[in-house]
């Protein structure tokens, strides 16, 4: 399914549900929320995307904490389970999007090689979904893979 399909059924899905979704990004850099926002009518579903690039903007933005960090990386379940912590604390949202991840072309560990990305989806008052997935390709490759696959998953919590 092309990006714009998913995108469209993922709006429905919360319009007939009437809920709000809200992003907080890492190696993704927004495009989940400019896909969201790319469709027509688009301010019904979406509330607010964040920019969580820096482990500083983890800290200040969505209260990830420092040890946390530093003990498990930004790349790490831990913190995907932290920042939709942050996330459902800090918004209205009830639904929300999270990504962390390793897009290249440099920057992979043995543990955490290039294409590393945690995705996170999370529905309030219910179970939060952590994936770790191995992407392959370009640093373009894999933030849209990360992107497409992030939809996915939100567009699926939505379908229980």
């Amino acid at each position: 399914m092309s990006l714009p399909e998913l995108v469209e059924k993922l709006s429905h899905a919360l319009e007939e549900k009437n809920l709000i979704i809200t992003t907080a990004e890492s190696c993704t850099g927004g495009m989940i929320a400019s896909a969201i926002t790319d469709r027509a009518g688009s301010s019904r579903v979406f509330d607010r995307g964040f920019i969580t690039y820096s482990y500083q903007s983890k800290f200040e933005i969505l209260g990830v904490s420092e040890k946390l960090l530093s003990q498990h990386g930004a790349v790490s379940n831990e913190c995907l389970v932290a920042m939709i912590e942050g996330t459902l604390a800090k918004t209205p949202a009830d639904v929300v999007i999270c990504t962390s991840g390793i897009a290249g072309p440099s920057g992979g560990t043995p543990d955490k090689p290039v294409g590393t990305v945690y995705i996170g989806v999370a529905k309030r008052g219910q179970k939060q979904v952590v994936e770790r997935h191995q992407f392959h390709g370009s640093r373009a490759d894999i933030r849209l893979a990360a992107t497409h696959q992030a939809l996915e998953m939100a567009y699926a919590l939505l379908r229980l």
